[in-house]
């Protein structure tokens, strides 16, 4: 597979990302483009990269802030169900691949593992932010304060990660939209590292009501073909909860609850 990374001259993760897969294992033959502008903020870059007219996938490196402070390695869609305060348009994400995000994620969780990363959270995140482009793609961050955007060893693992796509291969899974939830996917979480079920938009609870153009924009920017969503069950009220399902069987999908799912 064909993929580049793309990373803020703005944003210190980004740039101590880059700077580890240089040293890690960089190959020529990848795309590596450094943006002046904040990569949310960061529209149509892809048209004035040459380089990027054959690639299939592009991989945003980027950091993570929280009012928490917690100490996350996270990968998400971008994209915005509602407002647009960060980037991108109001009802719009970007195309995504929910093969690609659960080889990402898997791949983020083993390399932690081999580089002994336990004080760090791994997680997926729900689509968010902008830049709206017309690649397929996806964020991975490195959070969420300035101490931890200059560590090296999380750096690392993302890096590693980020080359790991050299050796993607597409597997045997079932494509998947995950709803529900909270911003930081702890079901999903599982789901991703642990079932045949592959997410790749994920709409959290906070941007509820569901609408059928919100349900429509998650499948249709997903490169495979969705037959399943999943439902984060007790995240919903009842009253919601039905108003959902009745949404998703008009549409011709199937229905799964994270509790049904082996993980």
């Amino acid at each position: 597979m064909r993929f580049a990374v793309v990373y803020s001259r703005k944003d210190k993760a980004g740039i101590n990302i880059v700077e580890k897969l240089k040293q890690v294992g960089f190959i020529p033959q990848i795309p590596i483009i450094e943006l002046k502008k904040e990569t949310i903020y960061s529209e149509f870059f892809e048209k004035k990269y040459p380089e990027l007219r054959n690639i299939d996938f592009i991989v945003f490196a980027s950091r993570h802030a929280s009012k928490e402070s917690r100490k996350t390695l996270s990968l998400h869609a971008p994209g915005n169900w509602r407002g647009a305060d960060y980037g991108g348009k109001v009802g719009k994400v970007c195309k995504t691949s929910a093969f690609i995000l659960k080889y990402l994620f898997q791949q983020l969780n083993k390399q932690a593992e081999i580089e002994n990363l336990k004080d760090y959270e791994i997680t997926l995140e729900c689509t968010h932010h902008g830049p709206l482009i017309d690649k397929p793609c996806c964020f991975i961050e490195l959070g969420s304060t300035e101490e931890q955007w200059k560590e090296e060893k999380p750096a690392k693992v993302i890096a590693k990660t980020i080359l790991s796509l050299q050796n993607y291969q597409r597997e045997n899974w079932i494509p998947s939209i995950g709803i529900g939830g909270p911003h930081y996917c702890p079901n999903f979480n599982k789901i991703q590292l642990n079932s045949e079920y592959a997410i790749s938009h994920i709409i959290p609870s906070y941007v509820f009501p569901l609408t059928e153009s919100i349900l429509k924009e998650a499948i249709k920017k997903t490169e495979e073909i969705v037959g399943k969503v999943i439902i984060d069950w007790k995240s919903m009220k009842s009253e919601e909860r039905k108003e959902i399902i009745n949404l998703i069987e008009n549409s011709g999908l199937e229905i799964k609850r994270t509790s049904e799912i082996k993980k």
